[in-house]
C-alpha cells in the first residue's frame, strides 16, 4: 500500500457540474440521495450473494440462478449510480463499512436461514429500498434533475420486477411433497 497520500477531493464535498448544468446546492442533494440508494444497493447485493451461495433444498437451482441474475442487477445499478454522483462533482461512496451505515437498509445477520426466511428478508429489503427510490425520483425531479430521475426509474422497474420475482418463489404451491411429520 501506498504511502504517499494526495487528497483530490474530500469525501461529502459536491461541486456540482457545470457541463451538465446542475449548481452544487442542488447536486449535493441528488448526491446524498444517490449514495444513499447505492449504499442501499450494495447492501441488497451483498445479502443476495450470501443467499446465492446458501441456498439448499429442492429448488436450489432455480433459486440459485435467480438470486445470481439479481445480484448482478444490484452491481451494474450500483455502477450507474456511482458514475451519476460523479458525474455531479460528488464522490461516491464505497468503503464498506461507511456503505452500511449510510444505508437506509440493514442487512440479515451472518447466520444461515431457510430459504424461506432468507428470501423473506431480501422480499422486505427490496421493498424498503423500492420505497426510498420512489421518494428519490420525485427529489430528482422536483430539483429539475430528468436525468437521475429517469435512471432511478429505469432501475426502479428492475428492481420492483426482482421484488416480484420473489414474492413468486415465496407462494405455497410447490411441486415438493411435504413431509408425512407436518
Amino acid at each position: 500500500m501506498s504511502t504517499q497520500k494526495s487528497t483530490r477531493k474530500q469525501f461529502g464535498t459536491v461541486e456540482g457540474s457545470e457541463a451538465l448544468r446542475m449548481p452544487a446546492d442542488k447536486a449535493e442533494q441528488v448526491v446524498d440521495a444517490l449514495n444513499a440508494d447505492l449504499a442501499a444497493t450494495y447492501v441488497l447485493y451483498h445479502q443476495l450473494k450470501k443467499h446465492h451461495w446458501n441456498v439448499e433444498g429442492a429448488e436450489f437451482r432455480d433459486i440459485h440462478v435467480f438470486l445470481g441474475e439479481a445480484a448482478e442487477n444490484a452491481e451494474e445499478f450500483a455502477d450507474e449510480l456511482a458514475e451519476r454522483v460523479q458525474a455531479f462533482g460528488g464522490t461516491p461512496i464505497a468503503g464498506g463499512a461507511a456503505l452500511e451505515e449510510a444505508s437506509p437498509v440493514q442487512p440479515e445477520d451472518e447466520d444461515v436461514y431457510d430459504v424461506r426466511t432468507s428470501l423473506e428478508n431480501d422480499v422486505e429489503m427490496y421493498g424498503d429500498i423500492i420505497e426510498h427510490l420512489r421518494e428519490h425520483v420525485d427529489l430528482a425531479t422536483n430539483l429539475g434533475d430528468h436525468g437521475s430521475a429517469h435512471l432511478l426509474r429505469e432501475n426502479l422497474i428492475e428492481v420492483e420486477e426482482d421484488a416480484h420475482h420473489l414474492e413468486h418463489y415465496l407462494e405455497d404451491d410447490s411441486l415438493v411433497l411435504e413431509s408425512a411429520t407436518e
